[in-house]
């Protein structure tokens, strides 16, 4: 959920900013200061007991375990003590991607495992408790939980975010706009909470309801340019609202200091392979959106109540939601799949360019067998065994690492 920590992030905090003047203020930004499209990714983790497959309050004793070792600057705590948070470092293409990410699953597999613990990835645990969640021992996290309570103690939900490099903060701020219409559709790909609390929710992503009690969360406002946005963050900043712009937690946002586009909206998945399929569409995606800016092309925004609007069906019905086709204006709505097809036929050319068109068509891999909501559906409607599905989000999880 929170990145306020540089020690996690994919981009290095040491590059030399550049200073962005609005309305008196100035929102300091680093677009530019690295290669186009280079990735970072983060993925939130479950910490499990080994035999009850319950989560466990053991994020000390597993950082204490990974003292000195060389991936210890990409893992870090999260605001419960049951959450692990890894991040790969600055990658190309989705491939790279692909092997930090599987290096980073099989080292804190291997960490937990010497702690008689699994690893688990989902967009919610399935059954544990949020009361039963201690809060980590860290001053922004008990800062947070004090200003927003019950809010911020009921978060127990995991995410992954994707951040692709653009060069000017100008592009940036119309590849965030462009990219509102896609986060029904990246929702319903990554989908995979669909329990909460022992039961099934009837979502196939309750992480996202959840989340949406939080301020400054869910879609952001289309902005003109930098200026309207360094503009609205500084007023937030200068009134003590927020501490700094990573307070704002929207589906999709600017990352100024790491001079990316952030995106926020998928759930964190099981399989790495799913991962990688969404890490390369949405790199895609944006290099395809960067192009159009710089062609002089308009790139269309939409209202914002369309956009929350199809988002919700992609959380309540995932590969199945009728979304509507905003990007025609068909009167009908169409399947999710549907828009996804036509978005991948958009991007292949750019996909391919990056190096990472293979990667991209674990897109239609997940079309086709369906998302990680799915699959934990038809665990729990072979047997009614809530804990068998976080048995196998385990070995799901842990089963494609290779050994670090």
């Amino acid at each position: 959920m929170d990145d306020n920590d540089d020690r996690s992030q994919p981009y290095p905090a040491s590059i030399t900013a550049s200073g962005f003047a609005a309305g008196g203020s100035v929102l300091e930004h680093r677009f530019g200061a690295s290669d186009p499209y280079t990735l970072g990714v983060e993925e939130e983790y479950m910490l499990l007991d080994g035999e009850t497959f319950d989560l466990v309050q053991h994020i000390d004793t597993v950082l204490a375990s990974i003292c000195g070792h060389e991936l210890e600057p990409r893992i870090k705590p999260e605001l419960m003590q049951s959450v692990l948070e890894i991040a790969t470092p600055v990658c190309r293409t989705a491939g790279e991607v692909a092997n930090e990410l599987r290096k980073l699953r099989a080292y804190v597999t291997e960490v937990a495992r010497e702690q008689r613990l699994r690893v688990g990835s989902a967009g919610t645990h399935p059954f544990s408790l949020f009361e039963r969640q201690r809060i980590t021992a860290r001053d922004r996290y008990r800062n947070l939980v004090d200003q927003m309570q019950y809010i911020a103690r009921r978060e127990l939900i995991f995410g992954l975010h994707i951040h692709v490099a653009i060069d000017e903060p100008e592009k940036a701020v119309q590849v965030v706009n462009g990219l509102l219409v896609h986060l029904g559709p990246l929702l319903a790909l990554s989908a995979s909470s669909p329990f909460w609390r022992g039961e099934p929710t009837g979502l196939v992503s309750t992480r996202q309801p959840i989340f949406a009690a939080f301020p400054r969360s869910g879609p952001p406002p289309r902005f003109r340019d930098y200026a309207d946005y360094a503009e609205v963050v500084g007023q937030l900043e200068k009134t003590g609202v927020i501490a700094d712009y990573t307070h704002i937690w929207w589906d999709v946002r600017l990352h100024p200091r790491l001079g990316t586009v952030e995106i926020r909206i998928c759930d964190a998945v099981t399989r790495v392979d799913e991962a990688v399929a969404l890490t390369a569409y949405c790199q895609a995606l944006v290099k395809w959106l960067c192009e159009r800016y710089e062609r002089g092309d308009e790139i269309s925004t939409y209202h914002r109540i369309l956009i929350t609007e199809n988002k919700w069906l992609g959380a309540r019905y995932g590969l199945e939601a009728p979304l509507m086709d905003l990007e025609t204006g068909r009167r009908n709505r169409v399947p999710v799949a549907q828009l996804v097809r036509r978005t991948l036929r958009q991007i292949e050319a750019h996909a391919r360019e990056l190096g990472s068109e293979r990667e991209l068509d674990g897109i239609r891999e997940i079309l086709s067998r369906g998302n990680g909501a799915e699959r934990q559906l038809r665990i729990y409607n072979a047997n009614r065994d809530v804990v068998e599905v976080v048995r196998e989000i385990a070995a799901a999880t842990e089963s494609v690492a290779v050994p670090a």
